[in-house]
């Protein structure tokens, strides 16, 4: 479970996501990363990377679909430390796969890299 300060809770914070920050694909999986222009100088729990989940119908029903997101925030919960502080995070989960982790280890990187340069 992912601590309270890193949860991503608004639908204007997920449009914001979704909309305007850079984006991973694969098969299974999107990944949105926003970021702030405006580097923070403290890291309070106000600027604490947030995340978000977006698991769609086409996964299944509620059963499978909370089972992918226990599995994601878990997944997730490794790359935190790698997020740049203030920044927003939503993945976003396509259809059904056994397991993600190879599919999530292979975009946090290149949705990072995409950022622009000196964030």
């Amino acid at each position: 479970m992912l601590p309270a300060k890193n949860r991503l809770r608004t639908s204007k914070d997920f449009a914001l996501t979704t909309k305007t920050g850079v984006r991973a694909t694969s098969l299974s999986l999107v990944v949105y990363l926003k970021t702030n222009s405006i580097t923070p100088t403290n890291t309070s729990d106000t600027n604490a990377p947030k995340i978000g989940l977006i698991v769609n119908k086409s996964v299944g029903g509620s059963v499978s679909r909370h089972r992918v997101s226990r599995q994601l925030r878990h997944l997730i919960a490794a790359h935190i430390s790698n997020i740049p502080t203030g920044s927003k995070l939503v993945i976003r989960v396509l259809r059904l796969q056994p397991n993600y982790e190879v599919e999530l280890n292979e975009l946090m990187p290149k949705v990072l890299n995409k950022l622009p340069v000196g964030l």
